[in-house]
């Protein structure tokens, strides 16, 4: 499991309120001496001080919207959601004509998860201002999210066009190609964009995600390393690097990165899960799910956690407590497969031939193209002496492409007195 940073709206963050300080450094107005420092404060990710400085301009000047819609950048960044929402609302209750309170408040949706509402203010904003690159370039990525990878690209593109030395628009852009599967052309976006920001860690990060999904793992190691090079505390890439190694068997090398970014960050889930993946490619099944048991703590939504936990019960022949992994993984998500098709596997190794068929036939009815569910079917029917079934699903396995083990194909042609 790869994970795509999201930091580049932290990198936007404050680009619209550095414009307001320089504009109102000629005013004698204290609130504007206040507001500049909170400004300067926010730049350097002092965040208390900068929230203390836009409290007194506000103070002084309960009316200066940038005020407001900075320290709820604040507190966005800060990930209190609560109090930069209402300064987010005060500022465009002051100033409807506020285009970039509007584009922050989308991004406070954005971290909420409710991309519609984020779509709708980033409207507003470019409704306001047709040429704010920043709202095209969030609203891009809000459709990004959404999956709407055209219109995600669309709206990259018209911040590109506002604006060509926008890094974080090719890199954004980059990311959709890449969701696309589109990988070559994404390279190329990534490419731009360290070619406009040499240091700009998340280009190298996404980059690395696309040679990954190319299967180019040096390549992307390369660029991981690039990444943690210039930013040693950026926690995904270190987990990224760690699934790289993981893909190529140097489950050490993996470990070791999926640690050191657990360091970073001891909240960071997918670390947990795929350190977790290579515990079980090691045999060390107690470290995997004591892994996997951290994940399901922070996150309790997580299915993968939970399948990848009963896989490594179903190691140790704990198959009860594995049935109940997948029973949980599949609440969580009912259409994942895997599970249904592992929660069979746990039936069949128990006895339970008709549950094991009953689960396999689930999984099959959930993707069509599932081959290992077939044959595992297959050798269930054998199991019972349904040969001619069984037979059947060794057919279908064979047109999808996995290959029949050997041993198992021999003692069917055996039992059954057939050939094919």
């Amino acid at each position: 499991m790869y994970i795509q940073n999201n930091e580049t709206f932290k990198r936007i963050l404050f680009r619209s309120a550095l414009v307001v300080c320089l504009f109102l450094l000629g005013c004698k107005d204290k609130s504007v001496d206040h507001y500049n420092r909170g400004c300067i404060y926010a730049e350097k990710s002092e965040y208390d001080q900068a929230i203390s400085e836009f409290t007194k301009a506000i103070e002084i000047n309960p009316r200066l919207a940038e005020a407001y819609s900075n320290r709820g950048n604040i507190y966005l960044a800060k990930d209190q959601l609560d109090k930069a929402i209402l300064d987010f609302n005060k500022a465009i209750e002051i100033d409807p004509r506020y285009a970039e309170a509007y584009c922050n408040r989308a991004s406070l949706y954005n971290a909420k998860g409710e991309y519609d509402l984020a779509i709708s203010d980033l409207n507003k904003s470019i409704e306001i201002d047709p040429r704010y690159a920043e709202a095209y370039n969030n609203r891009g990525s809000a459709y990004d999210v959404k999956g709407e990878y055209d219109l995600a690209i669309s709206n990259f593109n018209k911040a590109i066009e506002i604006d060509p030395t926008n890094a974080e628009a090719y890199c954004n852009r980059g990311n959709a190609y890449n969701h696309n599967d589109e990988y070559i052309t994404a390279i190329s976006d990534f490419n731009k964009s360290i070619e406009i920001d040499p240091r700009y860690t998340e280009a190298y990060n996404n980059r690395g995600l696309a040679y990954a999904k190319k299967g180019q793992f040096e390549q992307a190691i390369s660029d991981y390393t690039k990444a943690v090079e210039i930013n040693p505390s950026f926690a995904v890439a270190f987990s990224n690097r760690g699934s790289a190694y993981n893909f190529k068997g140097e489950y050490d090398q993996a470990i070791s990165d999926y640690t050191k970014a657990l360091e970073i960050n001891p909240r960071l889930v997918a670390a947990y899960v795929n350190r977790g993946s290579a515990y079980n490619a090691k045999g060390k099944y107690d470290q995997t799910i004591s892994d996997y048991n951290k994940a399901i703590e922070i996150n309790p939504s997580s299915a993968v956690a939970y399948n990848n936990r009963g896989l490594a019960y179903a190691k140790k022949k704990q198959y009860d407590q594995a049935i109940l992994d997948y029973t949980k993984t599949i609440e969580i998500n009912p259409m994942f497969a895997v599970a249904y098709c592992n929660r069979g596997s746990a039936y069949y190794a128990k006895g339970e031939y008709d549950q094991a068929i009953l689960e396999f036939t689930k999984a099959i009815e959930i993707n069509p193209g599932y081959a290992k569910s077939y044959n595992n079917r297959g050798i269930v029917y054998y199991n019972k002496g349904e040969y001619d079934k069984a037979w059947e699903d060794v057919r279908k396995t064979q047109s999808l492409g996995q290959q029949v083990p050997p041993g198992f194909l021999k003692e069917l042609r055996d039992a059954s007195g057939k050939e094919r």
